[in-house]
């Protein structure tokens, strides 16, 4: 469609070489959009035509002297990526909007000085030239299709849709792209605490789409001039320390900073970037920045479900998050080490752990960015979500403060470090623990602030300070008799581990996650995959797994199975103690059948099995009060527990 009315047009061609070539009154009267006043500096490097639109709009789809400034650009030199530069905003045109504009650049060029208003006619609005030529014979016709100019027109419908841009801030080092898909379908939406939109749209033969509308592209043009001025003092060292970003913008106004601007600065000088933005959406629990990063958007998981955003990288933004990542993990990550797995915080206090990759072992660089389980959750605050029911937790509390082996097992994102970590306090407060993790995730300092005794050690792979998981492991023995936890058995440290149970050289509980959906699938995992002998791993006790599921209110964790292992001399089995039923776990009546041999070990010496089954039933009640009357802190359930009785 054209954006000029019908019956301004007159034809474009006349006649070629000798004879008057023109728009007849077209462009003789176009006095609406001078071509003076356009401001903008061009540049073409690696085939990006880049322009500097300081001092001038830049828009392409609406300014007609900047338009024009890029098609006589275009007329020089060829490109397949447009960007302008523009008060603290960069915009990005690609495929339409570049083909486009430099086919009406190579229709310039073609065109020569036969008709130099024609040209001018085609850098101006050349979807009306290109029009025009459409329906036209001759050789300017010839040039028209020659270029692309008149193929180009065809497909567009106006501006706005062929120049459509992506955009970002400067500073902030990704971009946008605002188009909605044919057919897309809005869902949900909703604000988030940084200022920014998150909308989610279902799209027609595709995976649904998380769309960002980032607050620091809504800025004035004041504000961004604010924004850069204050990133500049910071970045130069002019500004530093505590409240970096507000002062910055108060030495720029001189006045007071609006909470608005000083957080889109320290999100992107103290902060993760648009990371900051996507982690402030509750339903993000992943960020996925994969390599090239300009090719591919970032993706995210929303309620257990991935799904790509309208944001992407670029090469510079890659580069500051890997900069990030080695300044707040002190880890190194370049060529010469080419992955890192470390954790971090972001500017809302929100941790998460970040797993990176660089040349030469990807194509760039790229991260996984998980959101780490909440310190603050208990066993009781598990019950009171509906993750695991209250007769099902007890069973776990109870066999936990009874010295139980237990492998907490699930696929990634299930909720294996959560339920973990809310066991840790199920311990018996006297009990020294001694914890060990490559990344650490599990709530060591919390567990130290209400008075347990927790020792951590952290492993890695030989680089640095940290040790070997096997040899975490034998240090771990010897620092101490007391409760043992891995945080993700994997590796070599399985052998170390089993054998210490099985010959008896930890009397404690020992305690661990692994990677697998179901009692089957670890002993697969453990025996063959790791190289534990059969006998060693039926020192095991329990399998308990734990996986993510969908309900109408969207993605949510349960518990789906506790499996006891029994020890057959040469063989091993499992039989489930709660399995699915429904929605939820349920007994499976073994325990109350009195054919549970897990609850006829946890029976104390003067104890029965009939006394371990009241123990049980009396945790149950304690821990379905805890969590109707909200005592579920960690705080809270640690006094509660001082008091804690079997009876």
């Amino acid at each position: 469609m054209l954006q000029n009315p019908p019956e301004r047009l007159r034809s474009v061609v006349d006649r070629v070489d000798g004879t008057r070539l023109g728009l007849g009154g077209l462009f003789d009267n176009w006095g609406d959009e001078p071509d003076t006043g356009c401001t903008c500096r061009t540049a073409v490097d690696a085939e990006t035509l880049r322009i500097d639109a300081s001092d001038c709009d830049g828009c392409l789809e609406s300014s007609v002297p900047c338009r024009r400034t890029a098609i006589e650009a275009l007329a020089d030199r060829e490109a397949n990526a447009i960007v302008v530069r523009s008060n603290g905003l960069e915009r990005r045109y690609a495929d339409r909007g570049v083909a486009l504009l430099g086919s009406a650049g190579r229709f310039v060029a073609l065109l020569g000085h036969r008709d130099d208003r024609l040209a001018s006619a085609a850098a101006r609005d050349p979807l009306a030239v290109g029009e025009e030529l459409r329906t036209r014979v001759g050789p300017v016709a010839d040039i028209g299709v020659e270029s692309g100019l008149v193929a180009a027109a065809e497909r567009a419908e106006g501006y706005e849709s062929a120049l459509t841009a992506t955009v970002g801030l400067t500073i902030g080092h990704y971009f946008v792209d605002r188009s909605i898909a044919d057919g897309a379908r809005l869902v949900d939406a909703r604000s988030l605490s940084t200022g920014s939109e998150a909308r989610i749209y279902d799209r027609p033969d595709e995976t649904p789409q998380y769309a960002l509308e980032i607050v620091d592209t809504t800025l004035s043009e004041s504000d961004r001039r604010l924004l850069l001025e204050g990133y500049e003092a910071i970045a130069e060292g002019v500004v530093e320390g505590d409240r970096a970003g507000p002062r910055a913008i108060e030495r720029a106004s001189g006045e007071p900073a609006t909470p608005q601007l000083a957080g889109v600065l320290t999100k992107h000088t103290a902060g993760y970037g648009v990371l900051e933005d996507l982690f402030a959406d509750p339903r993000v629990t992943d960020v996925f920045v994969t390599s090239p990063v300009s090719a591919n958007p970032i993706r995210v998981v929303v309620d257990g479900e991935s799904m790509p955003t309208n944001v992407s990288l670029t090469r510079a933004g890659a580069q500051a998050l890997a900069s990030r990542v080695r300044r707040t993990s002190g880890r190194a990550f370049s060529r010469a080490s080419p992955t890192v797995d470390a954790t971090a915080a972001l500017e809302n206090g929100t941790g998460i752990r970040v797993a990176g990759v660089t040349e030469p072992v990807a194509d760039g660089i790229a991260f996984a960015f998980r959101e780490r389980p909440d310190e603050r959750f208990t066993l009781p605050a598990l019950v009171a979500n509906g993750t695991v029911s209250a007769a099902a937790a007890a069973l776990l509390s109870v066999a936990v403060e009874r010295n139980a082996a237990a492998l907490i097992a699930g696929t990634r994102g299930a909720g294996k470090t959560t339920l973990l970590g809310t066991l840790l306090y199920e311990l018996p407060p006297a009990t020294r623990t001694v914890l060990i993790e490559d990344t650490p995730e599990l709530p060591v300092d919390t567990l130290q602030s209400v008075g347990r005794d927790v020792q951590a050690l952290r492993t890695g792979t030989g680089d640095g300070p940290e040790i070997a998981p096997d040899e975490a492991l034998r240090t771990a023995l010897r620092l101490g008799d007391g409760a043992l936890v891995v945080g993700e058995i994997r590796g070599e440290e399985a052998g170390v581990l089993y054998e210490a149970m099985r010959v008896g050289a930890n009397a404690n509980a020992v305690l661990g996650t692994i990677h697998g959906d179901g009692a089957d699938d670890v002993a697969e995992r453990v025996v063959t995959d790791l190289g534990v002998e059969p006998s060693s791993f039926a020192a095991t006790d329990l399998i308990v797994t734990v996986q993510t599921h969908r309900t109408p209110d969207g993605r949510t964790r349960r518990l789906a199975a506790i499996e006891e292992v029994i020890d057959d001399g040469d063989t091993h089995r499992f039989e489930p103690l709660y399995e699915l039923e429904g929605e939820d776990a349920v007994a499976t009546g073994r325990i109350d059948r009195g054919e549970s041999r897990l609850v006829d070990r946890l029976a104390g010496p003067t104890e029965s099995y009939a006394d371990v089954r009241r123990a049980i039933a009396a945790r149950t009640d304690l821990l379905s009060r805890l969590a109707g009357e909200g005592r579920t802190s960690p705080d809270a359930v640690t006094r509660a527990y001082a008091d804690r009785t079997d009876e």
